[in-house]
């Protein structure tokens, strides 16, 4: 499904751009189990899409996200390879991912209670120092 305007707004939450280093743990599509950086590309309180990951997964499968000092466990929820080749099973893909069990703030970054334009004057203040 492409995204458009309709698409947008039937987001219960708003994703906020932040990229964070992350180790992704689980199954991939074929059943082996991995462990893997990747990084994420936007977050909400309950959610994320995550990039760079080099394994093709299914949907609703379950993936362990290590950031800090938490583990943090998340279902698949869509899967896109972004490589040219669609054969390419080694290409890189965006993963979307949802929380299993809410967790109260498990980026600290505030972001329950924060918005795109707030986080990204604060990402600028903390970059400068």
């Amino acid at each position: 499904m492409p995204f458009t305007k309709e698409t947008a707004s039937r987001r219960r939450q708003d994703r906020i751009r932040a990229v964070l280093p992350v180790r992704v743990r689980g199954k991939d599509a074929s059943g082996a189990l991995f462990e893997a950086l990747a990084h994420t590309l936007d977050i909400t309180p309950n959610g994320m899409r995550l990039g760079g990951i080099r394994h093709k997964l299914n949907a609703l499968d379950t993936l362990v996200v290590l950031y800090r000092q938490r583990r943090i466990e998340f279902t698949v929820m869509w899967t896109r390879l972004l490589s040219e080749h669609s054969h390419d099973e080694h290409g890189e893909y965006q993963v979307g991912l949802q929380m299993i069990s809410q967790e109260s703030d498990p980026w600290g970054l505030s972001v329950a209670h924060t918005n795109t334009q707030a986080f990204t004057s604060a990402s600028a203040v903390s970059g400068a120092a």
